[in-house]
């Protein structure tokens, strides 16, 4: 018999939507002689994730990127640190937006709480639900430096910082008794090489990510929800936890080629038509993958409900079916074969456990922790003699009635837990006062719904003899309740593994489904540099519009570096520049890209300057802003880089931004091939037509086809080689709804100043009519009279005689 075949399903109810929790993110930094070591504690998943000593400069631009996706909320640091850091915490918390909500809180301890003997001795002390119970001291240390490396002197301080941080704010567990430790379920590896640069402006006018006002304030705790976005698209998961990992990838674009292989490999495999079936069968066990960090974190806080074990057999049973399918695919695929081995015999011994002692139909009934039949003889005695009480009680309410008054109808014999056997009787109307309620032989105890409960010797008896059997059979329940959160404790490093390899299925999963919809190709990664893509296509706007041309990216490595786009607005230029960014991008993460081909060179860092970012919170001008983000682009990129620019230098005066423009444009040719891929669109024709750029191979001119029909423009949407000498402005503004009065007045202006002539006013008032004006100006002059303290001159001179002045002039 298989493990698949051993385990069968409890009965399920319809679960409710699990529940959200804030997730939360506390850091601690240290950063010496050119080392960083970071740690961070994650809420949501009750995991402390830790970067070993890694070589960081002065700018300390690691640490930037790990803050700027991490987002923690607290930043823990000592006290005695280099300026460099201290300098930098301190203007990355002045320095960030008013509207950032996570806008960190900086937290000094003192250096002694950094030491490393300190810190080990802290980690090496505190006792983790991941650890059998049963190890020595010597098992222990052992254990741990099997997961934390110790050899990493920084990282071990960070971390003893980190875990003094959580003990004194007590993180999560805030009002809960002071012997409740802050639960702490893995310890994870937080990896930063090989990642392509990319800043938040890129990820903006890429759609990477967008949020959007959720319509419902009650349905999101933020109050967002994904817009349309590369994300939002790419988002066919299953799981929970394979929508986190595919923001992670997102988040995390690589140039490690053999691990973006490997994500391909997977792609390729689930895109074969026979194995259709099997992606089937792996999305069906995905659906049931709950989250198991929040049932593990209820587990040490002892607060696990009916519902997480439900939902953590579920995971179980359906993690051993995707072992099994994985089990019976190809070997050679790295993901398959760890599945196979990392999902061990652990998590059939759990499912085994909790299907034979957690009986799921009573504790759904009963809303509570139940125990099936034969775990326990003690618990099975004692429902028993529950289960036959309703007779025994009623025999003993037909005798406790023969020895009461006649004037009594009926009585009943109840049991209330904690409180234990009473004898009820209906309230008569003669019983008005207290003193009424007294009957001989009887302890009067309360009144409740017009029923009087006392104590008779036969309750009493009751009591001393069946004792309060539904408390003791709950105490017993939940005392075996807590032995079996142990023992799954103890193994929860398979079920971290489980959450950690299922969601990369996931993610894969789903970019293979998108893949398939909308005919994607699987990027082939070679070693020069350069790109040649054929068809590609925006993946976001083949989405929304009927219909979207193709257009191939054609960029060497020793000719055609630097292409200049040129052609009028609304012909498509834009969305190109975002189309190579994006099909760049989802290469980097491993994903099949829009487009028949495609062949992606060395990528090390993506930068743009497309659209304006909201200025006012900066406290910049929106052409410094764009200042900004090119001389990130001249500063940083390289000759493995890929640079966007969008009509660079129309912020400011014309010649001005012109000059800019050719500026940088010179710098990146006087680099030769050292120069990164760059492509500029712009409608500066004067950049051309002056000659302000040196004839080079470097350079390639392109332009977006279109074709005028008379009064009526056609964008065909094309790219091709060449230059475009004409904006066609009155043809788009005619488009855009302009009225044909100001698009004629607009044409004739722009003639006579191409033509060199001089600009005649239109609409400049006759010499006729000024002198009728100054005519009335100078008749109410002479009307008043001086002479009268009434009149006031200088409102005279305010309302009539400075308007009248100023037409004039």
């Amino acid at each position: 018999m298989s493990a698949t075949s051993a385990i069968l399903p409890p009965l399920l109810v319809p679960e409710q939507e699990e529940d959200q929790e804030h997730s939360e993110a506390h850091m601690s930094v240290l950063w010496f002689a050119g080392q960083l070591a970071i740690t961070y504690y994650d809420t949501e998943d009750c995991s402390v994730y830790f970067m070993p000593d890694t070589p960081d400069n002065e700018d300390l631009k690691l640490l930037q990127k790990v803050i700027g996706e991490v987002l923690p909320q607290c930043i823990v640091t000592s006290a005695k640190q280099d300026q460099n850091i201290a300098k930098f915490l301190t203007n990355l918390r002045d320095t960030a937006d008013d509207k950032d909500t996570r806008k960190p809180e900086i937290v000094l301890f003192p250096n002694i709480d950094f030491d490393l003997e300190v810190s080990k001795q802290r980690i090496l002390s505190r006792q983790f639900p991941f650890i059998p119970s049963h190890m020595t001291t010597t098992e222990k240390i052992l254990y741990l430096s099997s997961i934390i490396p110790f050899e990493s002197p920084l990282m071990i301080r960070a971390l003893g910082g980190l875990l003094k941080f959580l003990d004194r704010r007590r993180v999560g567990v805030e009002l809960e008794e002071s012997t409740v430790a802050v639960p702490i379920l893995a310890f994870k590896k937080f990896v930063l090489s090989d990642i392509v640069n990319m800043d938040q402006d890129t990820y903006c006018v890429l759609q990477i990510f967008k949020s959007d006002i959720h319509p419902s304030v009650y349905k999101l705790s933020s109050g967002l929800k994904e817009g349309f976005s590369l994300y939002g698209i790419l988002n066919r998961c299953r799981c929970k936890w394979g929508e986190k990992l595919l923001k992670l990838w997102l988040t995390r674009p690589t140039r490690n080629l053999t691990e973006l292989n490997k994500r391909l490999d997977v792609i390729h495999f689930f895109l074969l038509a026979q194995n259709h079936e099997t992606v089937l069968t792996l999305q069906d066990c995905l659906k049931n993958i709950k989250n198991v960090p929040l049932i593990l974190k209820r587990m040490t806080l002892s607060y696990t409900k009916v519902s997480d074990w439900q939902a953590l057999y579920k995971t179980v049973y359906s993690a051993v079916c995707l072992r099994d399918t994985c089990r019976s695919l190809p070997s050679t695929i790295e993901l398959f074969q760890t599945i196979s081995r990392v999902f061990t015999d652990d998590l059939h011994y759990i499912a085994s456990l909790i299907s034979k002692v957690v009986d799921f139909e009573g504790s759904i009934s009963e809303n509570r922790f139940t125990v099936r039949p034969n775990v326990d003889p003690t618990i099975d005695e004692k429902k028993r003699k529950l289960m036959g009480l309703p007779d025994f009680l009623t025999e003993v309410a037909r005798k406790e009635l023969e020895t009461l008054d006649n004037h009594i109808p009926s009585c009943c014999v109840i049991y209330i837990p904690l409180i234990g056997f009473l004898l009820s009787i209906p309230r008569l109307p003669t019983m008005v006062d207290k003193s009424d309620f007294e009957i001989e032989g009887l302890d009067f105890m309360f009144l409740s719904e017009d029923k009087l409960h006392y104590r008779s010797a036969r309750t009493k008896e009751l009591d001393s003899m069946l004792g309060d059997l539904h408390c003791e059979i709950r105490d017993q329940e939940t005392l075996i309740m807590h032995q079996l959160q142990t023992k799954i404790l103890e193994k929860s490093e398979v079920l971290n593994s489980v959450i950690e390899y299922t969601a990369h299925l996931d993610v894969l999963l789903a970019l293979a489904v998108m893949a398939r919809e909308n005919a994607y190709c699987r990027p082939q990664f070679i070693h020069r540099h350069g790109f040649h893509i054929k068809d590609g296509r925006h993946p976001l706007m083949e989405l929304c519009a009927k219909t979207f041309v193709s257009n191939p990216v054609n960029s060497g490595e020793a000719t055609g570096r630097i292409k200049i786009i040129t052609g009028p607005n609304s012909s498509g230029k834009s969305v190109y520049l975002k189309q190579v960014g994006l099909i760049i991008f989802m290469a980097l993460i491993g994903s099949y890209v829009p487009a028949a081909e495609a062949e992606i060179g060395a990528i090390d860092g993506i930068y743009t300057r497309i659209h304006s970012r909201e200025s006012v919170s900066v406290g910049l001008s929106t052409f410094m802003i764009d200042l900004n983000q090119v001389a990130k682009a001249v500063n940083n990129a390289t000759e493995r880089s890929l640079v966007l620019i969008d009509e660079f230098g129309k912020g400011t005066n014309t010649m001005d931004g012109l000059s800019l423009l050719a500026a940088v444009l010179r710098y990146w040719i006087s680099q030769g091939t050292q120069c990164p891929q760059v492509f500029v669109s712009t409608n500066f024709h004067s950049l051309m037509q002056l000659e302000l750029l040196p004839d080079t191979p470097l350079l390639q001119y392109l332009t977006m086809e279109t074709h005028q029909d008379g009064d009526e423009l056609i964008f065909f949407y094309q790219v091709k080689q060449g230059i475009s000498t004409v904006s066609h402005a009155a043809n788009i503004a005619a488009l855009a709804g302009m009225p044909a009065k100001i698009i004629e007045r607009g044409v004739e202006v722009s003639e006579l100043i191409r033509s060199g002539k001089a600009i005649e006013c239109i609409d400049h008032p006759s010499k006729v009519d000024q002198m009728e004006r100054c005519k009335s100006l100078v008749e109410k002059f002479l009307c008043l009279d001086l002479d009268d303290p009434c009149v006031d001159l200088e409102e005279f001179m305010r309302k009539e005689v400075l308007p009248s002045a100023a037409s004039v002039l």
